[in-house]
């Protein structure tokens, strides 16, 4: 399995892929990455066409075990970032 794709390269592939410098690529990057943020953050969700959803969902409160001591404990309700994938990226991903 290959590196992940670092956010300079990126940038520079988006720029390439806009027609456009680095850093007009690095605002428009910052600037979806801080709506999807915000608005996941208020309990909303977010499609990215060809890419898939993001999306805030509650958990209820829950047993839990520690791993080092075997202990039961109770963790509270809280909410948790889910992603589905969409279907036009499973396909180009398998083709």
């Amino acid at each position: 399995m290959s590196k992940p794709m670092t956010k300079t390269q990126l940038v520079a592939a988006l720029a390439e892929e806009m027609g456009s410098d680095k850093k007009t690529a690095n605002s428009a990057l910052d600037a979806i990455g801080a709506l999807v943020s915000r608005e996941v953050a208020a309990g909303g969700a977010v499609m990215l066409p060809g890419i898939g959803k993001i999306a805030c969902r509650a958990r209820p409160e829950r047993q839990v075990r520690n791993p080092q001591t075997g202990e039961t404990m109770t963790k509270p309700a809280d909410r948790a970032v889910k992603v589905t994938i969409a279907k036009a990226l499973k396909d180009s991903v398998n083709a």
